[in-house]
């Protein structure tokens, strides 16, 4: 399938986590977490390139369009949805600017919208981005929203996919869940105190 000019989606990879029980506590409600991952081709693969311009057009495409997946897999409206983040591993034969062009010019337009909207979804969208092998792993930071100082929602995920990426390749992940950390108890500012006007409290 091809995404922007040059870029072509081999596959993407859809993960979810559910926690019933955290140290012997059964939880309220499951703690909910998933992750939707692209693997495209990387056409600079191999040779240095001035303007990435298409990879940041890739990135406007692939923020709605892996939020939607990993909402969608939780069966959630994006209301619901309370954290976000998102990471890309790049190939071997790239450069780690390869994956930080998709990330970050345009992704968050997407992806906000599939979590509520620009008005609602005010914190930065927390992000990780490694050279990789195919079944290189990568934590995915998350957090709150509407304010990156909410404690109780600092949280990542774990995405692997088996077979990428290979040497020209990148993969791109959006991940979110429908709460905070299973127990949290270390202070801070609460979900229900934010403001939500600067994205931090």
């Amino acid at each position: 399938m091809k995404i922007a000019d040059g870029v072509l989606l081999r596959k993407v990879v859809v993960v979810t986590d559910e926690t019933y029980i955290e140290m012997g506590n059964e939880l309220g409600r499951p703690v909910r977490k998933s992750a939707a991952a692209a693997v495209i081709k990387n056409p600079f693969a191999g040779r240095y390139v001035e303007d990435l311009s298409v990879l940041i057009e890739a990135g406007d495409f692939l923020g709605g369009y892996l939020a939607k997946k990993a909402r969608e897999a939780l069966g959630i409206t994006p209301d619901a949805v309370e954290n976000y983040g998102k990471a890309a591993i790049i190939g071997t034969a790239g450069e780690l600017e390869h994956g930080h062009a998709i990330l970050h010019p345009k992704f968050g337009r997407g992806f906000r919208e599939e979590c509520g909207g620009a008005d609602v979804c005010k914190a930065i969208i927390p992000s990780s981005a490694k050279m990789g092998h195919p079944g290189t792993p990568i934590d995915v930071p998350l957090h709150y929203k509407r304010a990156a100082f909410v404690r109780s929602h600092y949280d990542a995920i774990e995405v692997r996919v088996p077979d990428a990426p290979l040497p020209d390749e990148i993969v791109v992940i959006a991940a979110l869940s429908d709460s905070g950390r299973p127990l949290p108890r270390i202070g801070g500012l609460r979900k229900e105190e934010v403001k939500g006007e600067d994205g931090l409290r």
